[in-house]
């Protein structure tokens, strides 16, 4: 009766801190198998000075892509995460990234044209965000009505 009511009043409000608590728990678990925190230097990642080095370093995480880049993009990271850039830094800490260091910085952003997303022949782009030509983010995107985003991690395939 009444008491599922308020329950489920409540837990929707609960659903944001899920996802939080979900987040820590990926995060956690990435730390007990590693055996190391993530490390959020960049330094760790290797420089991508060239349009060539940035082709390859998708290329080493299983991507290919048309080499000429579809856009070329300057930008200014706010110097707070809010809103769209806070759900897209979630995406990031699945994969180890965190632009939380790189508030109000200048990033760029390069986008490419996926050409081997498993089952889908078109429509998939890689976006590729360097800080100081190190990659700091990325995801993979595909817009459109049964569109996706995801991390850099190559999909499993389903076969």
């Amino acid at each position: 009766g009444m008491d599922m009511l308020i329950w489920t009043a409540r837990f929707s409000k609960k659903k944001a801190v899920c996802t939080v608590i979900i987040a820590g728990l990926v995060m956690a678990l990435l730390i007990v198998l590693t055996g190391r925190i993530p490390d959020p230097e960049p330094a760790q990642q290797p420089e991508l000075t060239t349009n060539e080095e940035r082709v390859s370093y998708l290329d080493s995480l299983g991507w290919q892509v048309d080499p000429e880049p579809v856009e070329t993009l300057q930008f200014l990271l706010p110097v707070q995460l809010e809103g769209t850039y806070l759900a897209y830094n979630e995406l990031q800490l699945t994969q180890g990234f965190d632009l939380t260091p790189y508030c109000g910085k200048q990033l760029s952003r390069y986008t490419y044209t996926v050409t081997n997303y498993p089952n889908r022949q078109d429509g998939v782009q890689v976006n590729l965000y360097l800080y100081e030509n190190r990659p700091v983010a990325g995801d993979i995107l595909c817009p459109g009505e049964d569109g996706f985003q995801e991390t850099l991690f190559f999909p499993e395939s389903e076969n």
